[in-house]
């Protein structure tokens, strides 16, 4: 009870500090950590977490939400260095954004227990990431892309992409010559 508390009470700071966004209730937000522009929305149940320390060491996480960013419910955005989301992106319901990896050195060490490694992830202006899409660390998504449905994302997708898969893949990109999208290899060349 104690911790819904003081999550409701975060929560109100949060609600006054940015008095042109909408936060829903029932989110679990490091507010400490998070730079919200203007004109942010971010739904139900949403977990956007900096973490500070882990396994004794520290970070200094910082989760930038630019102008216009809209974040649907569930989404789990967990940093220990940097998530940068550009002005007017879109993230729909059960994206994951992270930009920590839990690598697995020791076997005599569970997983959890082990040193993380971090990296950034950032997001650029006018993109929209599809429902249930996972986004790993040392990634960047460049302007205006499209990731897919249910697509994990752990390289980088050039600006004016579509990117659909698990591993994702560049399946057609805009070309600015003819004004068309038109189809790629997966390496993001026109065919």
């Amino acid at each position: 009870m104690l911790k819904f508390a003081v999550n409701a009470i975060r929560q109100l700071t949060w609600r006054e500090f940015h008095m042109s966004s909408v936060v829903a209730f029932k989110n679990y937000i490091t507010s400490r950590c998070v730079r919200c522009g203007r004109s942010v929305y971010i739904g139900a149940n949403c977990r956007i977490e900096g973490i500070n320390r882990y396994n004794n060491k520290r970070y200094c996480p910082e989760i930038v939400l630019a102008n216009g960013v809209s974040i649907q419910q569930n989404a789990h955005i967990t940093c220990a260095n940097r998530i940068f989301i550009g002005e007017h992106s879109a993230i729909a319901a059960n994206v994951t954004i992270t930009d920590i990896n839990h690598p697995y050195l020791d076997i005599t060490v569970p997983i959890e227990k082990q040193d993380i490694e971090v990296g950034e992830v950032y997001i650029e202006d006018g993109s929209k990431i599809y429902n249930n899409a996972v986004i790993l660390p040392n990634v960047h998504i460049g302007k205006h892309c499209v990731i897919g449905a249910n697509s994990v994302v752990n390289k980088d997708i050039p600006d004016y992409s579509v990117a659909v898969g698990a591993p994702a893949r560049v399946v057609k990109r805009y070309c600015f010559e003819t004004g068309v999208w038109r189809k790629t290899d997966e390496f993001g060349n026109f065919v």
